[in-house]
């Protein structure tokens, strides 16, 4: 055997062995496997048709709603207290109890501003006929007008003598400056009492303000005369109040805007507690609204699976206001359109689906 015989043969060896390397790599038929994908083939042919709920698109009314927390505060609170200094000889409330403005509710001793001011009182008779008396006289050109002027001008200050007298008594007697409730008294008969003496707090609970805080974003939908409704804990009851007053500005730490709306509180609600709130931003009557479990995200966008002819049809639309359960469909969908709700995850484009319930 010469040379080239010999390098044939070794070439065509070499090349036998470099195809079988080859060929053991090549993937094998596996007949389990086959006769597996063959099963599954089948089963996903008699899965293709999904069982499915739908509902029909109809006009409603749509409301979007922002709930907060608030608190209910007096309409009226005051710390009652003297304008004057002296020793408390009445008190003339019942704790807890309900007062109308301008009743007497304490006193201090009087008796020296009583005293002057009968001293001032007797004296006045006396001033008005020297007047009179000077007056008759004068158009007789029997007195002079400058001694007519002064007896006019002594009767003048004696009665802004009684006025002022008067007055000092008044400060002597503590008057409730507006119908509520007065609390518990801190002072007793005989307590030396000064301006700065709280005898009691008096407080105004009806009507009663909700005031509340909104954030930047929702300061400009909230406007007088907007209503509200609010819970308290404990309570299954809704409550309504009406906005009356807002702040106005930010507050610059927390970038919100302080609210109050009155509540008519027919019931004595108490203030001082929490309550929680839902404002209502916006009320459309004729909203094409649909469950928020439809909609499928996909790429930035919003679709939805409409059901035409037993398949599955997305199309994709444009969401407006909502609420807790259902988006507006601003475009997309029209009136009558059936769209599926359940589901949605596994639909794609064509698919055969069966409608188990339509809302």
């Amino acid at each position: 055997m010469n040379r080239i015989v010999k390098r044939g043969l070794i070439a065509i060896i070499g090349i036998g062995l470099i195809g079988a390397g080859i060929y053991s790599q090549l993937p094998k038929e596996n007949e389990e496997l086959a006769a597996a994908d063959l099963v599954a083939d089948n089963d996903g042919q008699s899965r293709k048709t999904l069982n499915v709920n739908a509902i029909i698109v109809k006009p409603q009314v749509l409301t979007e709603d922002i709930p907060l927390v608030g608190s209910l505060i007096p309409d009226e609170e005051v710390d009652l207290s003297f304008e004057t200094s002296g020793k408390i000889v009445s008190i003339n409330f019942e704790e807890g109890t309900h007062v109308t403005k301008g009743q007497l509710l304490a006193k201090v001793n009087d008796r020296p501003l009583q005293a002057q001011l009968q001293r001032l009182v007797s004296q006045l008779k006396l001033a008005e006929d020297r007047v009179f008396r000077q007056d008759a006289l004068l158009k007789r050109d029997a007195v002079s007008k400058e001694a007519y002027e002064q007896v006019k001008t002594e009767l003048a200050t004696l009665n802004a003598d009684i006025e002022s007298v008067e007055a000092q008594i008044e400060q002597t007697e503590l008057r409730a400056p507006f119908d509520g409730v007065i609390g518990l008294r801190q002072v007793s008969v005989g307590t030396y009492a000064s301006p700065t003496t709280v005898v009691a707090k008096l407080t105004k609970i009806s009507p009663l303000k909700v005031e509340f805080a909104v954030s930047e974003r929702y300061a400009n939908d909230v406007k007088i005369g907007s209503m509200l409704t609010f819970t308290l804990e404990g309570s299954l009851n809704q409550y309504q109040a009406k906005v009356y007053a807002r702040e106005s500005s930010l507050d610059l730490n927390t970038h919100t805007l302080t609210i109050r709306a009155l509540y008519p509180n027919p019931t004595g609600i108490m203030p001082g507690r929490y309550a929680s709130l839902t404002l209502r931003r916006h009320e459309l009557q004729d909203a094409l609204a649909i469950p928020s479990q439809a909609i499928v995200p996909e790429m930035g966008k919003d679709k939805v699976f409409l059901y035409k002819s037993g398949k599955a049809q997305p199309v994709d639309i444009i969401t407006g206001i909502r609420n807790e359960s259902l988006v507006q469909a601003v475009k997309g969908l029209a009136e009558g359109d059936t769209v599926i709700i359940s589901g949605t995850q596994q639909l794609r484009t064509g698919m055969p689906v069966t409608l188990d319930k339509i809302y």
